[in-house]
């Protein structure tokens, strides 16, 4: 039993049929509200499959960026760095770091229909030095005029949508890659177990 319209259902099922299991990304103390509602803004449009996180503090989201999109976004918070990049590494994923080094390739020469990780530093200082020890491809978004980066909300943007053309072209939208008992899970919470949560929050009337 659903509490949503057949419409809003149907629109959760396309969102977990076409999630992008094997693209994450990771926001390595990425401390800027600003910046993190639009990387998860953007999480959410290029559907992908999970959004970790770790912070030095408390940061809170600006819902009017995100436009509810965190709702919808599978997260996890990061505690033990080198276990996280050991777990991620050992299921088979590739870590591209964004970083300016000898051995930088064009962000574009990545093939991300293999499963990806993807690292955004922070704002000063870029990767932490444990992230690009375990970096397998390190990026770079060229550029042409007097700016030397990109603000990383739009570095992250211009990477997923290269990610989003290659897996589209690949046909990696048109099947599920998520388990059933996933997306039956999943639905279950956003159809039914939220809007019940959502609605014991709201004030009674007197």
């Amino acid at each position: 039993m659903y509490l949503v319209s057949e419409e809003r259902l149907n629109k959760m099922k396309r969102i977990l049929e076409t999630r992008q299991d094997t693209l994450r990304v990771f926001m390595d103390y990425v401390y800027s509200p600003h910046n993190l509602s639009a990387i998860v803004r953007t999480c959410d449009a290029v559907n992908v499959g999970k959004l970790y996180y770790r912070h030095q503090k408390k940061v809170k989201l600006n819902n009017e960026i995100t436009m509810g999109a965190h709702k919808w976004i599978f997260h996890e918070y990061v505690d033990d760095i080198e276990k996280f990049y050991k777990d991620i590494k050992s299921q088979g994923y590739q870590v591209v770091v964004t970083l300016l080094d000898e051995d930088t390739v064009d962000f574009r020469e990545v093939d991300y229909t293999k499963p990806t990780l993807i690292v955004l530093g922070n704002e000063v200082d870029g990767a932490s030095e444990i992230s690009i020890k375990y970096a397998d491809k390190k990026v770079i978004i060229p550029m042409y005029g007097m700016s030397q980066s990109l603000n990383v909300s739009v570095a992250n943007a211009v990477i997923l949508y290269e990610a989003q053309r290659q897996r589209a072209a690949k046909g990696m939208y048109d099947k599920p890659q998520l388990p059933q008992e996933i997306i039956e899970k999943t639905l279950k919470k956003w159809a039914y177990d939220d809007i019940i949560e959502e609605n014991l929050k709201r004030p009674r009337k007197k």
